[in-house]
């Protein structure tokens, strides 16, 4: 369920708004509301690794043309098994990614066209969020007809690496759902790249029964 976010210093706001203002100037796109900057204090600790973390997701962005790849039809196309952003919402209102796991294989992708159409899906994603009630996402990955050839680390590596530097606490909960008994050998490698606050918010969820504390089961896709 919604996790109690961890209250952001007032004062400390208030510098990092106020060394915002420094590169609004040269940096007028830059996308960052009271929200977003909250979430970089509480990744980042302090004013200044929160203002030197946003500075190097804004030049992320823009050198990787974030903005424009929902332009890019072709890797949308492409990819659109890998995973979906649902319409629907889980029980607090957290947009939901919705991952089939059965539809990975690292011998059947081009990984940096599939880390684009995971920055797309978290970018709809993100723009789903009713910031002032939730401003965190709900993944979630389906293990039905889970094999290891399905078992991608890298894409995995690189959706850790996305959420902990440039989407910092975006993640507000990662479930695992239909997981078969010898995925614990892959979750004991991927558990060692997630940090404390990080593995917290990954749940097994092993029946029906306890999905629906998170979201109704009816709206997971069939068609994937």
């Amino acid at each position: 369920m919604a996790e109690e976010q961890k209250p952001v210093n007032a004062e400390e706001l208030k510098q990092l708004k106020e060394r915002m203002k420094l590169i609004a100037d040269a940096d007028p796109a830059q996308y960052h509301n009271d929200f977003s900057l909250k979430r970089y204090l509480r990744a980042f600790k302090t004013v200044d690794s929160a203002f030197q973390a946003i500075l190097k997701t804004n030049k992320w962005r823009a050198e990787y043309g974030v903005t424009e790849l929902h332009e890019n039809k072709d890797i949308i196309e492409k990819y659109n098994n890998k995973a979906r952003v649902l319409r629907h919402r889980d029980m607090v209102g957290r947009p939901i990614i919705y991952i089939p796991a059965k539809n990975h294989s690292s011998s059947d992708r081009d990984i940096d066209d599939l880390t684009k159409f995971i920055v797309y899906c978290l970018e709809d994603a993100s723009k789903k969020c009713f910031e002032e009630v939730v401003d965190n996402l709900c993944i979630v990955f389906d293990l039905n007809n889970f094999t290891l050839s399905c078992m991608d680390y890298q894409v995995l590596k690189n959706l850790i690496w996305l959420l902990s530097r440039h989407y910092p606490e975006r993640l507000g909960v990662c479930l695992i759902i239909n997981a078969p008994t010898f995925f614990s050998g892959c979750w004991a490698v991927i558990k060692g790249w997630l940090d404390e606050n990080t593995a917290s918010k990954v749940t097994f969820v092993n029946s029906e029964m306890d999905l629906c504390q998170y979201l109704i089961p009816d709206i997971l896709p069939t068609d994937m």
